[in-house]
């Protein structure tokens, strides 16, 4: 199968390129392709004639978005609707990464969030995702929308390894974390085999794709560093006491409810993503950090 990777520099592209070796794989980062200009996103399609195209790209920094709302909406909203015009037009399937902070997170913790509950972003960051969304479900058929929430992994920064840096270059800090806001830390690695397993399933539409089980971001940071094994002091806070400017989703949970009854779904336990991360990356992770301090 011939795949086209958008975003693939960062870390779910990357993990994306690592789990589809065994397919044709080509990788597009940002200098590569800019997905905002629809006739670089036609030629490129044109060129190189994927049968699926997995869109990783996106732009992220979510409490930038509520300073750049043009530029984010040009990523997240018109990136989204060129791919999937492009797709339509040359007759390949478009997975396309999507997000929790479509919705407003006031359902009663613990109950998750089904693929078929109301969306209602908090933040400038949520509603062009969810543009996004609403114009490949306009354009294109052949599509598979994956909702997914609090990534981790090696190629790019995240939530765990900002922790990591603070605990392994300021020792003697306490790290304020918050403590009231529930979600399910999910590696990219874990969601890249669940993207090669829809590759060619016959599945349409949005599924949700997170790790199963939920913490909050304290639990989920605590639970990292003590496997982690480096010396840590955290202070759980809550939301009013770290402000931030984008409003972010008390409840993030979703159910990846529609791929258990399709039978597709390969997501773990989060504690099991957070073990096997570190099984993997212990060694370079506090390599990258020595050689910080040096």
């Amino acid at each position: 199968m011939k795949i086209l990777i958008t975003g693939a520099g960062g870390q779910l592209g990357q993990d994306c390129i690592r789990v589809m070796k065994d397919h044709q794989v080509q990788g597009c980062g940002s200098s590569d392709l800019d997905i905002t200009n629809a006739d670089q996103v036609r030629q490129t399609i044109d060129e190189l004639s994927p049968n699926v195209v997995v869109n990783c790209a996106a732009y992220t920094a979510v409490d930038n978005c509520e300073k750049q709302q043009t530029s984010c909406r040009a990523v997240n909203e018109q990136g989204a609707a060129n791919l999937a015009a492009a797709c339509a037009e040359y007759s390949c399937r478009l997975v396309h990464v999507s997000t929790d902070y479509v919705f407003d997170g006031k359902k009663p913790i613990p109950e998750p969030y089904t693929e078929t509950d109301q969306t209602e972003p908090l933040s400038a960051y949520g509603g062009t995702k969810l543009g996004g969304e609403l114009a490949i479900t306009q354009l294109l058929e052949d599509h598979v929308i994956l909702r997914t929430a609090w990534l981790f992994g090696m190629d790019s920064n995240n939530f765990l390894k900002t922790m990591l840096r603070l605990a392994l270059l300021n020792p003697e800090r306490t790290i304020r974390v918050v403590d009231d806001q529930y979600g399910s830390l999910t590696w990219t690695m874990t969601l890249a085999r669940q993207i090669e397993a829809l590759l060619a399933a016959d599945i349409r539409g949005i599924v949700h794709a997170t790790a199963e089980g939920s913490s909050t971001w304290f639990g989920g940071a605590k639970y990292f560093l003590e496997k982690m094994k480096v010396p840590f002091s955290l202070e759980p806070c809550s939301t009013e006491e770290y402000p931030t400017p984008a409003h972010r989703p008390a409840n993030s949970i979703l159910e990846n409810r529609i791929l258990k009854e399709q039978g597709l779904n390969v997501m773990q336990d989060w504690q099991e993503d957070v073990d096997d991360f570190v099984g993997m990356y212990q060694k370079e992770l506090l390599a990258q950090y020595d050689q910080a301090d040096n």
